[in-house]
């Protein structure tokens, strides 16, 4: 004798957690894939919504992230996986006890996605530092400049495809007006 599933058990696999179930409620054609690993939700989405989703996540009583912990890219040339890159952002809610990791994917050609600094100010520097090391470009962040790699450093070196002997402009040695000692006498 077969046991009978439910069709409400039948639409949702096992491994969705609580928040992936929420966010295909709430953002039903956004969702493109989700994983789940040891209560550690993972959640795919499109470009076009990141920004509306952290909103939802941040703001949203059943979420409440107020920590947007980290943020990287992956450059997935080696892979042989379209698209290229896929941005990785990890999100802690003090509230609810709970992490989830967010995923969105960049073509090569159009390797650009919002920036969410005015929803956590943290992001400010992850996100240079991701367009310093990855050349992904943050809409709307408001210093986006380079924060590892010197003015004149040409190329994004976290890149798969950057060249390992590349030779750098050198740049001049710059002036230090003034010396601090910090508390040492000489």
């Amino acid at each position: 004798m077969g046991e009978e599933i439910s069709t409400k058990e039948a639409e949702i696999p096992q491994d969705t957690g609580e928040l992936t179930s929420l966010l295909r409620q709430e953002f039903p054609d956004e969702i493109t894939d989700y994983h789940s690993h040891r209560g550690d939700e993972t959640v795919v989405i499109k470009r076009d919504s990141f920004e509306p989703v952290c909103r939802f996540l941040r703001e949203d009583s059943r979420c409440s992230f107020e920590i947007m912990m980290d943020l990287t890219a992956v450059d997935r040339l080696e892979m042989n996986e379209e698209p290229r890159f896929e941005m990785v952002y990890h999100f802690k809610s003090l509230t609810h006890a709970r992490r989830l990791r967010l995923k969105v994917r960049l073509t090569e050609d159009d390797c650009k996605i919002a920036s969410i600094h005015h929803l956590w100010k943290a992001v400010d520097w992850y996100e240079r530092e991701c367009f310093d090391m990855f050349g992904i470009h943050f809409e709307g962040h408001p210093d986006l400049r380079r924060i590892l790699m010197y003015d004149e450093f040409e190329g994004h070196p976290l890149r798969k495809d950057y060249p390992i002997d590349k030779q750098q402009p050198l740049s001049q040695l710059k002036e230090v007006d003034e010396r601090h000692v910090y508390g040492r006498h000489t």
